[in-house]
């Protein structure tokens, strides 16, 4: 192994290990944390009842099955870096980071990475609990099916930061720029699947919605888990394809903003 890939694995192990601490000291904090998630556990009522009294490509016991994987999904896949991020340009803390051999960037995504493992335990006491009350909708996904979901998941977590933290970036030009997540969570909320999986869409609006970022933050990996059909190829490109697009706009904006930033004095 040659050095440079040793030292860069160091790195990420001491990160990832001292935000992992940090993170378990804020335990209650993130428990709380975990059930501000709970709006697909919420919804899954609503569309259980629904498909009784309707025609649905979804039965009701697959509904509750995807909603319970919609809400894992979202455990592993949320993401607040563009309010960090602002705090330290609007603060002038971002001078600090700066300082380092390291992109800030990297800091925040080990304290997202991180903080997946420090939310586990909530995550699996909420799930037990959910099979205590539904037991009928328990089941046991294939292998493949588990380990594609969990890669799609981590894919879906890094598509979901960079979109995040390139809006971020807009913090150098403005005081408000988490006001563009707002705007953008709204699409998020009704197009990636937390509100209603895309079965229920009108075909040419769901042929739309399969081309925009959207559904492959939840929709797509909550699928896999729960066995629903999907076009694995199409949709990874279509995944990879987003995240490629927006990583590039990230550096250019992260260039632009940093000349900013130096000619104000920081």
């Amino acid at each position: 192994m040659k050095h440079p890939l040793r030292r860069a694995l160091r790195t990420a192990n001491t990160l990832i290990t001292v935000y992992y601490a940090y993170m378990l000291e804020y335990r209650a904090e993130l428990f709380f944390w975990v059930l501000s998630g709970s709006l697909p556990l919420i919804l899954m009522g609503v569309w259980v009842q629904a498909s009784q009294e309707g025609q649905f490509e979804l039965s009701p016991l697959e509904f509750i099955r995807y909603f319970l994987a919609v809400f894992l999904v979202r455990q592993f896949s949320v993401v607040w870096v563009i309010w960090e991020f602002e705090r330290e340009v609007v603060e002038g803390k971002l001078s600090f980071r700066l300082l380092q051999p390291l992109d800030p960037g990297w800091h925040h995504f080990a304290s997202h990475f991180a903080e997946r493992f420090a939310r586990l335990p909530f995550a699996i006491v909420l799930i037990a609990l959910f099979f205590l009350l539904y037991p009928q909708a328990f089941w046991v996904p294939s292998l493949s099916n588990i380990l594609l979901c969990i890669g799609v998941t981590f894919l879906a977590f890094v598509l979901r930061f960079v979109t995040q933290y390139t809006f971020a970036m807009f913090s150098f030009w403005i005081e408000r720029a988490n006001a563009i997540e707002s705007f953008w969570f709204l699409f998020y909320l009704f197009l990636s699947g937390v509100v209603a999986p895309l079965e229920i869409f009108p075909p040419m609006v769901r042929a739309i919605v399969e081309w925009t970022p959207f559904p492959y933050m939840i929709y797509f990996p909550a699928s896999l888990l729960v066995g629903l059909p999907v076009d694995l190829g199409r949709s990874l490109a279509v995944m990879i394809g987003w995240t490629v697009l927006f990583m590039g706009l990230n550096r250019w904006l992260w260039r632009l903003g940093l000349k900013r930033y130096s000619g104000m004095g920081a």
